[in-house]
Formats: C-alpha cells, sequence, structure tokens
C-alpha cells in the first residue's frame, strides 16, 4: 500500500502516525493492499479556497475527500475482482483541525486522526448527507478510530514485554532459552 502525505500546512504534524490510521482504516475496510492514497496538509487560506472551488462553501474546512475511483469495500463493483486502485487525494487542514481539537477537549493527533479516517471513508463513498447515512458513516468511524487506538496500545504493550524479556534474558546468561 502506497500513501504519500506532503505538508504544507505550515505546522508540525505526525506523518507517521496519519500514515498509520490511514492504513489501518484501508486494512479494515477490504480494500486491496497495493491500493494507493495521496495526503496533502494545507493552510487555512489554501482549504478556503478548495472549499470555495469544489463545494462552493465560503471558508476553511477540516477535510475534504477527492476521490479518483468510485471504489466500494474489496474494490470496484464493476471489476472482475479486487484489486489495486488509487484511491484519490484527502486534503487536511491542521491549523482548523486544531481549534476543533480546543473546542472538543483533546489533542490536535486525536482530530487529525479523527479526520483521515473521515477523509479515507467518504473516499470509499461513504457520506453523511442523510441522518441514516451519517448514523452509519460515524458510527463506523468511532469504530474504526477505536481499533486503531486499540491496535497502538497492543503494540506498545508487546514491545515493553520483549524490552523486558530481552533484558531478563540478557541478565540470566540464557542465549536460547534451553540454557545453551
Amino acid at each position: 500500500m502506497s500513501i504519500e502525505i506532503s505538508n504544507e500546512s505550515g505546522m508540525e504534524v505526525s506523518g507517521e502516525e496519519l500514515i498509520s490510521v490511514a492504513r489501518f482504516v484501508i486494512a479494515r475496510m477490504d480494500v486491496h493492499p497495493a491500493a494507493e492514497l495521496s495526503m496533502v496538509l494545507v493552510d487555512s487560506a489554501t482549504m478556503a479556497d478548495l472549499h470555495m472551488r469544489w463545494m462552493d462553501l465560503p471558508g476553511p474546512t477540516d477535510v475534504m475527500s477527492f476521490p479518483m475511483d468510485e471504489l466500494e469495500p474489496g474494490g470496484r463493483p464493476d471489476a472482475p475482482g479486487p484489486g489495486p486502485a488509487m484511491l484519490g487525494d484527502i486534503v487536511l487542514c491542521p491549523s482548523f483541525a486544531a481549534e476543533q481539537a480546543e473546542k472538543a477537549g483533546h489533542s490536535v493527533d486525536h482530530e487529525l486522526a479523527l479526520l483521515t479516517v473521515h477523509g479515507v471513508l467518504h473516499l470509499l463513498g461513504y457520506d453523511h448527507a442523510e441522518p441514516e447515512e451519517e448514523k452509519e458513516m460515524f458510527g463506523l468511524q468511532k469504530e474504526l478510530l477505536a481499533g486503531w487506538y486499540e491496535d497502538l496500545r497492543r503494540a506498545e504493550q508487546e514491545a515493553e514485554l520483549a524490552a523486558r524479556d530481552q533484558r531478563l534474558l540478557g541478565n540470566t546468561g540464557f542465549v536460547d532459552g534451553a540454557g545453551q
């Protein structure tokens, strides 16, 4: 899976974290592992321009998604089988996200992770224009974000256990567990 990220926002943002959450969502949504995604982080003025140009709405917004192929989980419905595709572009505005994070009482990193999940779901055809669509999309968004955080916690625990095991093995002189 190829995920390209370009930070043109002027703000310090963890690209690794955004790639991690995007990878998690793409994998959980059964998108072909060779799919490609582009993420661009922009400033408020650039986002306001995109928002007006593509949505005819004034002012900046938090995230916009520009799908390249019409996809469903598992791939294109008219394809002989699921395959690689260019999902499209997600454009994030970290400064706008920072304002939202402050109002919501959580970190900017959390807000950007949430917006990345939201953007990927839009690329996969989810929307929230109607109440039922909103319920489905936001429920899935919450579930995916919680799953990603759980995976992060699990990976941290495994790393801590591996480090502890290494310290213990290093202190006992055991090389292969058989006392050799």
